[in-house]
């Protein structure tokens, strides 16, 4: 089975980048591949929904299921 490791490092000087970790052994071949992280990478979403124009609507979960409530409710007059 194949192994496969995720690593994070910052592109050194010179556009060199140095990878160590002790699951690696001496000799063996490796495949490397290298994809630049966006900058959204680790944010929530809702750290992406606060910065969205008109912010949310409800602060809560329960303002959100006590809007939905009160909309369920006017359907049945």
């Amino acid at each position: 089975m194949q192994k496969e490791l995720h690593l994070r490092t910052k592109v050194l000087p010179g556009g060199k980048i140095e990878i160590a970790h002790v699951e690696l052994s001496v000799g063996k071949t490796v495949d490397v591949v290298v994809r630049e992280s966006s900058d959204s990478a680790g944010r929530s979403a809702i750290d992406i929904l606060s910065e969205a124009p008109g912010q949310r609507i409800f602060k809560t979960a329960e303002e959100a299921e006590s809007y939905v409530a009160d909309e369920r409710t006017s359907w049945k007059r």
